[in-house]
């Protein structure tokens, strides 16, 4: 391992080891040596190395695939600007990437308090709840649960979305003009569902999304909440000095 402080934990010098290798060595996607392999080439028990792939995988420098194994993360990413108008299609496109989107559940049901409040309706208004898994070149990158009015939208269909951007259909087919969009995010953890969505581990980082859109006429008509991969995902935010 190297001459290091005797004071510093194993599974710390092995992260300082491999985010070294990480910085100088890899490139993002290189695959990285499995658990028992680290083990064995480092002279480390299997839940040091697991300490230290864990602390990898909270600073985004790598991430987890089930059945698959370690991979480098992409640290040059693009970082999504907060500050402008937000698709997840264009997004990718612009990045050279393929997106994709897999309606996972769509239905009209009652909209509940927390749902009725977002979107300014009553309680009980009937709303679309949609559940999308969103890709780009086929890595799965965020999971969004989306809520609309149905007195907005109405015949919304399962086949709509799944054939067209969210936001085209609302623009062209509904002639709703989108003015504004409001979007808090915060860290969180990897809940057991969208983590198998997602394809990564069960209490693994993440960025939870809530965005709230309204429309020229000053009508919220979308409220979704995300999680996105944060070894995927970053985003900024740029502040003008007037």
């Amino acid at each position: 391992m190297g001459t290091v402080s005797r004071k510093q934990p194993l599974y710390d010098q092995l992260v300082d080891l491999l985010r070294e290798k990480i910085d100088n060595e890899l490139e993002p996607g290189d695959l990285l040596p499995s658990e028992r392999e680290l083990s064995e080439r480092y002279g480390l028990s299997r839940t040091t190395v697991r300490l230290a792939l864990k602390e990898l995988e909270t600073l985004g420098l790598i991430s987890r695939r089930h059945g698959k194994g370690t991979f480098v993360s992409d640290a040059s990413r693009e970082a999504t600007n907060l500050m402008g108008s937000y698709s997840f299609t264009e997004q990718m496109r612009e990045m050279g990437r393929s997106p994709k989107t897999v309606i996972l559940e769509f239905e009209v049901r009652e909209a509940a308090k927390s749902v009725a409040d977002h979107l300014r309706i009553r309680l009980g208004d009937k709303v679309y709840r949609m559940r999308r898994l969103r890709l780009a070149d086929d890595v799965p990158m965020m999971v969004e649960r989306t809520y609309l009015p149905v007195s907005e939208f109405v015949s919304l269909t399962f086949e709509d979305v799944a054939s067209k951007p969210l936001y085209d259909i609302m623009e062209k087919d509904y002639h709703e003009k989108i003015r504004l969009a409001e979007e808090e995010f915060y860290a969180s953890i990897a809940r057991s569902a969208d983590a198998q969505a997602l394809g990564i581990a069960e209490g693994a980082p993440v960025l939870e999304l809530v965005r709230t859109t309204y429309s020229d006429k000053n009508m919220v008509i979308e409220y979704t909440h995300s999680v996105a991969r944060a070894d995927q995902f970053k985003y900024k935010v740029t502040h003008v000095r007037s």
